[in-house]
């Protein structure tokens, strides 16, 4: 399989056209922001703190509403989300587990929220657990889990709807780098048997090669999107990929983008 960066794609799965965010203190977290995400992109957002990613991710989630411009979904409003081919995951930067349920509980809420029969929710909860590599663990307790194992808890979770569009904000960040490693790959396996779409958050230039079709770079103060950089480079990646030219020189360039980013001031043209 290769990249699906340079490959067609049918409407965007997200479109996002000159959308702002100011909070109610005065804080102006992102100005007009203009992106598209295609059908089965792996897409990263990375730049400096503070430059507005997890709003970003939040507004797409409809967890918060923009100050102005526009989202769609699949061609349509968020109201049309939800069923068939169109439904939405997330995973955040914390597994937050339920402390007194098995897994098995905490993977199965989204169908027990949505009122999904039993019989049916837990086939659903196994096959979730199989894919993350933790079906033997479904009655353990969160804290009888490692950092790692937790996290793929909380993807299973996500993944429990068959989402076909699942948003990560920084789920490994606080995982050591040989556990960050492995599950990048892990979710990379994942992402290449079921092909949905990914919008991912990370800090970690490498990480963001690894894993992405695209990477969006974005500034701060306000938070906007400066560019898009495709990382055309063929699936499977593995530990060989980490270690090679290609992906030096795609971290090389990412890098000199967001240092860029650190320092980039808003045009002119955008009113403060």
């Amino acid at each position: 399989m290769t990249g699906g960066a340079d490959s067609p794609v049918s409407a965007p799965v997200v479109e996002i056209r000159g959308v702002t965010k100011t909070y109610p203190n005065g804080t102006r977290a992102l100005a007009e922001v203009d992106l598209d995400v295609g059908r089965g992109e792996f897409l990263t957002l990375v730049g400096p703190s503070g430059c507005g990613k997890s709003t970003l991710l939040h507004l797409i989630a409809a967890l918060t509403a923009p100050s102005s411009g526009r989202l769609r979904w699949w061609g349509g409003d968020f109201a049309s989300t939800g069923g068939a081919d169109r439904r939405i995951g997330f995973v955040f930067q914390s597994p937050t587990l339920m402390p007194w349920a098995s897994l098995a509980t905490n993977v199965r809420l989204p169908l027990d929220l949505s009122g999904v029969a039993r019989a049916g929710a837990d086939a659903a909860v196994a096959a979730a657990l199989e894919r993350v590599k933790l079906a033997k663990f479904a009655h353990h307790l969160p804290r009888e889990l490692s950092g790692g194992m937790q996290m793929r808890a909380s993807i299973a979770r996500a993944l429990v709807t068959e989402p076909d569009l699942l948003l990560m904000d920084e789920p490994f960040g606080a995982l050591d780098e040989f556990t960050r490693q492995r599950l990048d790959a892990e979710l990379l396996a994942l992402w290449e048997a079921q092909r949905f779409t990914v919008i991912f958050v990370t800090h970690s230039i490498a990480e963001a090669v690894f894993l992405s079709t695209r990477v969006a770079v974005m500034a701060a103060h306000p938070g906007r999107v400066l560019d898009a950089i495709s990382i055309v480079e063929p699936y499977p990646r593995d530990d060989s990929y980490r270690v090679s030219t290609a992906f030096a020189m795609h971290a090389q360039q990412l890098s000199a983008r967001v240092a860029h980013a650190g320092s980039a001031e808003l045009p002119d043209s955008v009113s403060a």
